[in-house]
């Protein structure tokens, strides 16, 4: 492996990505077989733990393994690294037992002289949950999955049995447990490694030069212009069916089309809406297509005034005109949202009616508020294009145009993306636009991790700052209940309690759509939007 990250001489950024995939691909034998995906985005970094986008977890997941994994294209959770385990008759212990004979990948400058085991679970969990590990603040101390999950609380002991048996023990019953551990944010790496990092004085190598269990390993990355992959001989699974993987990182949508016509890359995610329809046409591409286990919404700090009022966000949900987003930035590939979560997922509420678009009963309620002339606001839209959000900056002038129309000044403000999204996880907003793609299939990754109490705290992914006890005090049972059917119904009334509280103004759910050339075989779409290879394969 090479060092990571490598720094290009100065150049433009397109110029440079495309000498560097260019290098990447012309070093490759003529008889392997190569797949290039052309990625959105650069990740944050090789440690899933700190990660909460899917740019990071696409980078990180063909890396990592984990004790538990979701069957490709599906929701049901399968083994991994635990080839079985058993549950406790009260839910609250998990014994895992895991494979045997489980290879680490190499390092340029590092050999593993083991195999996976037992310690290798204990440091990955313990590194995220126990605030004196060595570990815990290396790359970053926000480990945004595990606390915004209540995990620091659930956990009660994590026990090494032997080598190769692990137990968890919970203080309660947890019903979205095992899938919670099948999610990206829990790959494992290796303690061996890590100590001999920390030994070395430089800990933050094991997160910039990955090593992991999974089934290609990391030979080269260049930030904002390609990773590259080998497949691992050794995976446990057997190797992958292609020889070499390369992200080639194309932030601009149009960008990513042109290089899927040409065949400079085979699999392209988040098309621009716009040109789904040549897309459609062009004879050597299939559009893979299914509904999206997303949100997309504005979030509005119900900690900061004038939105600590219920009524200023019944209002400003009832001044925007969504359908008309709907129409000009979704176009086809977007359902208009009225709940947290989408209407594919169980326990999806039906009943509940969307706040209408009613400019006058909008001015009304400001006035009720005491804000009859309106007030000046900020309104964030990120500067990427999300699987929820294709184009955030539209979005964003569509609403600062409704909303002037009722007397609010809404001055639209972006950041650089990670910038971005760690500014608002801070609270440092009034409003502002961020989405969700469902991890695990449960209803509580949306309703709790995004608006529970866990996740209000600073730095939570509920950047709406929602605490509210009548809410919570449903989310919380459901947690504790494996009866599906009575989790449905609290969740049921979380979602209602949700909508007269507003903590968001709703959007869409986007539909997932995955333009791929037909020389691809057997990608298969992802529930949770991830884009994994292993099982992939590609007609020479």
């Amino acid at each position: 492996m090479n060092p990571v990250p490598h720094r290009l001489p100065r150049k433009p950024a397109a110029l440079a990505a495309a000498l560097a995939l260019a290098a990447a691909v012309a070093s490759l034998p003529a008889s392997a077989k190569t797949l290039v995906y052309c990625s959105e985005g650069s990740p944050e970094n090789f440690y899933p733990a700190v990660n909460t986008t899917g740019t990071s977890f696409d980078a990180n997941s063909q890396i990592y393994g984990r004790i538990v994994d979701f069957e490709r294209g599906a929701t049901t959770v399968v083994p991994g690294l635990a080839e079985r385990w058993d549950i406790s008759p009260d839910g609250k212990v998990y014994t895992f037992h895991l494979r045997r004979g489980v290879k680490w990948h190499n390092h340029r400058d590092w050999k593993p002289t083991r195999d996976f085991n037992a310690d290798d679970i204990i440091f990955s969990i313990e590194r995220q949950w126990k605030e004196n590990h060595p570990y815990f603040k290396v790359t970053s101390a926000n480990h945004s999955y595990f606390n915004d999950m209540g995990l620091p609380k659930l956990l009660k002991s994590v026990e090494r049995v032997n080598d190769y048996t692990v137990r968890i023990t919970l203080e309660r019953p947890e019903a979205p447990f095992l899938s919670d551990l099948a999610m990206e944010y829990a790959g494992i790496q290796s303690k061996e490694y890590a100590d001999a990092m920390m030994k070395a004085g430089t800990p933050e190598r094991i997160d910039q030069e990955p090593i992991g269990t999974g089934p290609f390993y990391l030979v080269r990355y260049i930030k904002d212009a390609v990773i590259r992959y080998k497949a691992f001989p050794q995976f446990w699974g057997g190797k992958a069916k292609i020889d070499d993987l390369i992200f080639s990182i194309t932030p601009d949508a149009s960008v990513r089309w042109a290089k899927l016509q040409k065949g400079e890359c085979h699999v392209m995610p988040y098309p621009n809406p716009a040109d789904l329809d040549a897309i459609r046409k062009d004879p050597k591409v299939t559009v893979l297509e299914q509904p999206g286990l997303n949100v997309g919404y504005l979030a509005y700090n119900t900690q900061k005034k004038p939105f600590d009022d219920v009524r200023v966000r019944k209002a400003v949900n009832m001044a925007i005109n969504k359908q008309a987003i709907i129409n000009a930035v979704y176009l086809s590939a977007g359902v208009a949202a009225t709940n947290p979560i989408p209407p594919s997922m169980w326990s999806y509420n039906k009943s509940i009616k969307d706040d209408p678009y009613d400019p006058a009963a909008a001015k009304k309620l400001l006035a009720d508020a005491g804000y009859p002339s309106g007030f000046a606001t900020d309104l964030w839209a990120m500067p990427v294009q999300r699987p929820y959000n294709p184009n955030a900056r539209r979005i964003a002038e569509l609403m600062q145009s409704d909303l002037d129309k009722v007397g609010i000044k809404a001055e639209i403000k972006s950041f650089e993306w990670g910038e971005y999204r760690k500014r608002m996880q801070a609270g440092e907003h009034q409003m502002g636009m961020l989405g969700w793609t469902g991890d695990n299939g449960d209803p509580d990754n949306f309703l709790h991790t995004l608006l529970g109490c866990d996740a209000a705290k600073t730095n939570g992914s509920n950047v709406a700052k929602f605490c509210y006890p009548a809410f919570e005090d449903l989310v919380q049972k459901a947690k504790t209940l494996s009866d599906q059917k009575q989790r449905t119904d609290l969740y049921s009334r979380a979602q209602v309690v949700f909508k007269e509280q507003a903590p968001w103004f709703t959007i869409a759910h986007a539909v997932q759509l995955k333009p791929v050339r037909k020389e691809v075989i057997d990608f298969k779409l992802s529930p949770f939007g991830r884009h994994t290879f292993y099982g992939v394969d590609i007609k020479e």
